[in-house]
């Protein structure tokens, strides 16, 4: 069963629910909305606090009567009142004028993961009736991944995309607008917060502020991989008097009081890299499961990196190395989603018939 590409065409709306960050796409307007997806709730009197970046700066630092909320997980929604009203706020008034503009014939597409259960389908579908869409169009995230990457998913021909998220990465190799072999594991960019975070408590007995293990990632990925294969040298591999080191605030396990460690970045890129090794296997069983030329298509192509995850630190360094597979990274990976959505909304890919998630 398929999707005639002209049912997406007469969608107004393209909707990336991630268990990170949503994205909202309004035809012709352009991307409106690019928030966290966190919701800060009241739990006495059930009253919405904040949404978006502002629930996500109260996270860890609120009193036990304010909780915030992540309605989605897993690229799935898991509270559908919460993404409901999430979305009514992120969408502002302003917007919301564009959004309902058309009345009663709204239509809006939304991003599910390939392996979506009849459940996750109907959270999705039922979490945009709710905000005033008349009918929801689903569309597989590899498929709007690959689309918004620029990768020709419509022609014959293989495209092995990854879609890392905050807590599961979908592998899919793409030929026909179709996916061939597909598989999720459970590994995203909060699999690295834990192992970091798990290193510092092991090795130095500091608690990581919630907020700083993000900067942190940036940080490691600030240095050159030259540097860091010099970290074994007397000179830090800058050179005589460098110093390969970050400063990394945070509470002892011991005291309980704030304490700076200096922490070495090649031994977090270690253990940033550590979980990712299982990511490998999964790649394994979807090239196994693909036919033997389209296979042969990858072994020149390679794979591109897509979602908010796709440049956590050496990711597509150990990937490369083990797999021997060309590690193609986008300019926004985060965005190639909803952009994938977008070019289908607004009519900008060929004709095609795109697959059922």
């Amino acid at each position: 069963m398929s999707h005639p590409l002209d049912h997406l065409r007469r969608c107004s709306v393209a909707v990336d629910l991630g268990s990170s960050r949503t994205r909202v796409h309004i035809k012709e307007k352009g991307l409106v909305v690019d928030e966290p997806s966190a919701v800060a709730v009241n739990t006495y009197s059930g009253a919405l606090m904040a949404v978006g970046s502002a629930a996500e700066r109260m996270d860890g630092r609120t009193p036990r009567h304010i909780r915030v909320v992540r309605p989605v997980s897993n690229g799935t929604v898991v509270d559908i009142d919460m993404a409901r009203r999430m979305l009514r706020a992120l969408v502002g008034a302003r917007v919301r004028r564009a959004w309902l503009r058309r009345g009663p014939m709204l239509r809006a597409a939304v991003t599910v993961p390939h392996n979506a259960d009849p459940l996750a389908r109907r959270a999705a579908v039922e979490t945009l009736t709710g905000v005033g869409a008349k009918s929801v169009e689903l569309v597989d995230a590899p498929t709007a991944a690959g689309l918004g990457a620029g990768l020709p998913v419509e022609q014959p021909e293989a495209t092995m995309i990854l879609v890392c998220g905050a807590t599961t990465t979908q592998i899919a190799v793409l030929s026909l607008g179709s996916i061939v072999s597909a598989a999720t594991v459970p590994l995203g960019g909060d699999t690295v917060h834990n192992a970091v975070v798990q290193h510092l408590r092991n090795e130095h007995e500091l608690l990581l502020l919630s907020h700083s293990v993000r900067p942190l990632h940036v940080a490691l990925n600030e240095y050159p991989a030259e540097a860091v294969a010099g970290a074994g040298r007397t000179d830090g591999g800058f050179g005589a008097g460098g110093d390969l080191t970050t400063e990394v605030c945070g509470r002892d396990v011991v005291t309980g009081l704030a304490r700076t460690v200096r922490v070495n970045p090649a031994d977090m890129r270690a253990a940033a890299r550590t979980p990712l090794t299982g990511l490998l296997d999964t790649i394994r069983s979807v090239l196994h499961n693909c036919p033997p030329d389209l296979v042969a298509d990858l072994a020149e192509r390679g794979m591109v990196l897509t979602g908010g995850s796709a440049q956590l630190p050496g990711l597509a360094d150990q990937l490369r190395a083990d797999t021997g597979m060309t590690v193609h990274t986008p300019e926004d990976p985060a965005l190639c989603p909803v952009n994938g959505l977008a070019a289908l909304v607004e009519g900008k890919v060929e004709p095609m018939r795109l697959s059922v998630p």
